[in-house]
């Protein structure tokens, strides 16, 4: 049994019971192997969560990259609407996403400071590639960006809004929200090119 397999079967136990509540015993028994051989490969319970989180952290930030590359053709203000719906449909099909989301906003009390030294960086790097998709702005129906950091930065909060609703409201909830919220958002980054403010 690898560590990679390990890593796998240890991933749909935290993202559905969580730290706490996933046991190395279910995780060796999904691997058809005894507790003590998880022991060969991690150092403890706590080694083989930072391991699973560090890959899920590093698997979520390259699929973000790869969907901005593969959609860049995309007018702007689809490609970045269509991160968040993105974002939603994962977080109900893929145990990845899953368990990035709850660990992002759930971290386990003992290891809070380790997850979330991965969370702000990952964060402020989503920030920085928006303000950066941002700034080169919107000529599509004659728009403009206002403020390509202010926009950024708002973009991150919506996208944190709509996690949590996803979070404790559901796939139906979180939608709707998605679709009442984005037009206010947009309308406040954007402007129609030669209007005096």
């Amino acid at each position: 049994m690898s560590a990679t397999q390990i890593m796998q079967a240890a991933l749909v136990h935290f993202a559905k019971d969580g730290y706490e509540g996933a046991s190395l015993k279910s995780i060796a028994d999904d691997c058809g192997i005894k507790k003590p051989s998880i022991y060969a490969h991690f150092a403890s319970k706590e080694d083989l969560f930072m391991q699973v989180l560090k890959a899920v952290f590093q698997k979520q930030e390259d699929k973000i990259q790869q969907y901005f590359k593969d959609h860049a053709s995309l007018p702007l203000e689809e490609l970045l609407k269509g991160l968040l719906i993105r974002k939603l449909r994962d977080y109900h099909e893929d145990q990845e996403a899953k368990f990035f989301l709850r660990m992002s906003f759930f971290p386990p009390n003992s290891l809070y400071d380790e997850v979330m030294g991965m969370v702000y960086p990952f964060l402020d790097n989503q920030e920085e590639n928006v303000a950066t998709l941002l700034a080169a702005g919107c000529p599509v129906n004659g728009k403009i960006i206002q403020n390509p950091r202010q926009a950024a930065l708002a973009f991150i909060t919506l996208m944190d809004g709509i996690d949590v609703e996803t979070l404790y409201g559901g796939e139906e909830r979180s939608a709707r929200r998605l679709e009442q919220a984005w037009p206010v958002y947009w309308l406040g980054v954007t402007k129609v090119i030669g209007h005096q403010e």
